[in-house]
């Protein structure tokens, strides 16, 4: 609101440059109001306010004591007492000041009150000679009254509930961040002046009390706020002030959950961090791209929404600006990209609006280019201030503060239900477990996903080291791929279809990996062929690779690839479609610098089957590409 303030600011001081060519024909009035002004130059308001009570009751016709105090008490954003002294400045004179009608027009804004502020707005807008910078601001206004008025005739669903004494206490509680599974959520605090994070887990549809984060990330010297966290609940991204690592007043840092606890704050550094200020990072569902809110040089307005890009390196690219049609000449903040990577919440107080900062969406075209943003409507935004809204996977659910009355301190957290309309792309997840398979132990593995038709990859994490878990989001619309790998176990491979997806189901999995021993079978759940054919499609490739970096290393391996098919034609058309399949394979890896000393292929056709051959589904799976362990030195 850098801007909207600064106006309000020259205006203010328009203002008072006027009424000190007012004076009171009383003289104790006028010493009081001259007071006043003195004590305004050390932002001493209330004792301000004091003294002009003082004067106006000595001389109540003393129209620049009453502009005075309805220009303090909109300062201090107590709106209807401001509303009342600057109908009285009219009552006494309406001709008194131009400045009057603006002051009790944006009164009557931040009150709700469209009507009469869309009239006074109007009427100060007719004056002739006014700034430019006033000329601009009571535009928006006027644009933000009529908006209103018309928003309002189309309410939106919203039936917020409050979070509860698991999360909620006296002190405030604020912007809530939710893995991809809602079983996680964190959010922060503030108490006696300080800010820490605190995190809850979900148990039976139920929140558990909240327990901080830890020494690694809360401090007692410094506030930790605005965060982020992954859709696996591994990575917090968070905004740092005045630290003693930082490069500007606020830094965006990045943490890892490393077993049950988080690791120290990482400052990211440039490009990302600068000697301004930086701050409320959301993450995408890949990790990749970094959305933060940033007032450096180069910007629209004020503070705007910008992105950066993690490179295979590690560098993390030159921060871009999110352009004309998501940022203002005014403020935008508070960046949400949900896990589709397409569909993006933010608070603006430059688009049309109901008065301070409301909430938006905007969703990204085919071309990569971002829409036009929608207001999410009345009453989840109102005249007041909305801030800091996350979605849930699924979509259906957003959580946001408030201080909505009846909550269990100044600002609670709520949830409540998306109307469809606003809702973001459709997203599911997996989430798996990696265990030996013979000891039951529980591992750290490298887990990937990719996108097969693309063969781009959106997951690369380990699994959990203490409980083996992972978890990563999958938009709908493509075909994904998962890998498994880990020192001295056959990968494992897996493939999901989410071409046809019509609603959120979570793929959960346990993975069970076999050590490296002769005989050892592994079903490679990623190789395609063109139907009734051996050609191998294109979305093979990454389980190829995978294999291929699998035979590298473990260089002493020799295995023999097997071709299966189901039940279904001519038997003898069956053997050697299964032969030509696994002969493809294998001419695919020596292609690839595999020795064809370490391979061999042969194919089984219809006769080993792994699933009932009576259902589509079953015959899928008989439908497959194997390799077994047949040598290892």
């Amino acid at each position: 609101m850098k801007f909207i303030c600064s106006l309000f600011l020259c205006v203010l001081s328009l203002f008072a440059t006027a009424q000190q060519n007012i004076r009171s024909a009383n003289r104790g009035a006028q010493r009081h109001y001259d007071d006043a002004n003195q004590l305004l130059t050390y932002n001493q308001y209330e004792k301000a306010i004091e003294e002009l009570k003082i004067a106006v009751s000595i001389d109540k016709q003393f129209l620049a004591a009453y502009q005075q105090l309805g220009d303090i008490y909109r300062r201090l954003q107590q709106y209807p007492l401001a509303k009342s002294n600057y109908l009285r400045v009219l009552e006494i004179n309406p001709d008194f000041h131009p400045g009057t009608y603006f002051g009790l027009a944006e009164s009557e804004l931040y009150s709700a009150e469209y009507e009469e502020a869309l009239a006074h707005f109007r009427k100060y807008a007719s004056f002739s000679n006014l700034p430019e910078s006033s000329k601009k601001i009571t535009s928006k206004y006027i644009a933000d009254c009529e908006f209103s008025l018309e928003a309002i005739k189309k309410p939106i669903s919203f039936k917020p509930q409050n979070l509860k004494e698991g999360i909620n206490t006296a002190a405030d509680e604020y912007l809530p961040v939710v893995t991809a599974d809602e079983e996680t959520i964190i959010f922060t605090r503030r108490a006696n002046n300080n800010e820490d994070f605190y995190q809850s887990q979900k148990t039976n549809a139920a929140w558990s009390l909240s327990k901080g984060l830890g020494p690694n990330i809360n401090t007692t010297t410094f506030n930790e706020g605005a965060q982020c966290i992954s859709p696996d609940g591994m990575y917090l991204f968070f905004t740092g002030c005045n630290r003693p690592d930082g490069l500007g007043r606020c830094d965006i840092y990045v943490c890892k959950r490393e077993g049950g606890e988080w690791s120290k704050p990482f400052n990211l550094g440039p490009p990302i961090n600068t000697s301004g200020w930086e701050s409320q990072p959301s993450i995408s569902a890949d990790g990749r791209t970094l959305y933060f809110v940033s007032a450096r040089a180069g910007g629209i307005g004020g503070n705007d929404i910008w992105k950066t890009t993690l490179l295979g390196n590690g560098e993390w690219t030159s921060p871009v600006n999110l352009g004309p049609n998501i940022n203002t000449p005014y403020d935008e903040h508070s960046p949400f990209i949900h896990h589709d990577g397409k569909t993006l919440y933010f608070a603006s107080n430059g688009w049309p609006g109901f008065g301070k900062n409301d909430l938006f969406i905007s969703r990204r075209d085919e071309s990569g280019k971002w829409l036009s943003p929608l207001n999410l409507g009345y009453p989840l935004n109102n005249a007041g201030e909305q801030s800091g809204l996350t979605i849930s996977s699924d979509g259906h659910t957003a959580y946001f503060a408030s201080n909505i009355q009846g909550g269990l301190g100044n600002m609670d957290i709520y949830s409540f239900e998306l109307p469809k309309a606003l809702r973001p792309g459709l997203v599911t997840y997996v989430k798996g477990k990696v265990f030996d398979a013979h000891t039951k132990e529980l591992l750290e593995a490298t887990v990937k996903i990719s996108e097969l038709k693309q063969d781009s990859l959106i997951f690369d994490d380990l699994s959990d080291i203490t409980n083996g878990q992972f978890l990563a989001t999958m938009p709908a619309g493509n075909k994904y791929a998962l890998s498994v790998e880990k020192s001295g176990y056959l990968f494992y491979s897996e493939n999901f279809s989410l071409l046809q997806m019509t609603a959120n189901k979570p793929y959960l999995l346990d993975i069970p990996l076999q050590k490296i021993e002769a005989g050892r079978m592994v079903v490679l759940n990623n190789i395609f062929f063109d139907t009734n054919k051996a050609t191998i499609l294109e979305e093979s490739k990454t389980e190829l690779n995978h294999l291929i970096r699998f035979l590298n290393n473990n260089p002493t391996l020799s295995i023999e690839i097997s071709g299966h098919t189901d039940n279904t034609g001519d038997d003898k058309a069956n053997q050697l479609l299964s032969e030509n399949r696994a002969k493809a394979v294998q001419s695919y890896l020596i292609s690839n610098k595999i020795p064809a000393s370490r391979l061999s292929y042969k194919g089984l056709g219809k006769n080993a089957p792994i699933a009932d051959n009576t259902t589509s589904e079953g015959r899928q799976k008989n439908r497959r590409t194997e390799f077994r362990i047949i040598k290892l030195d």
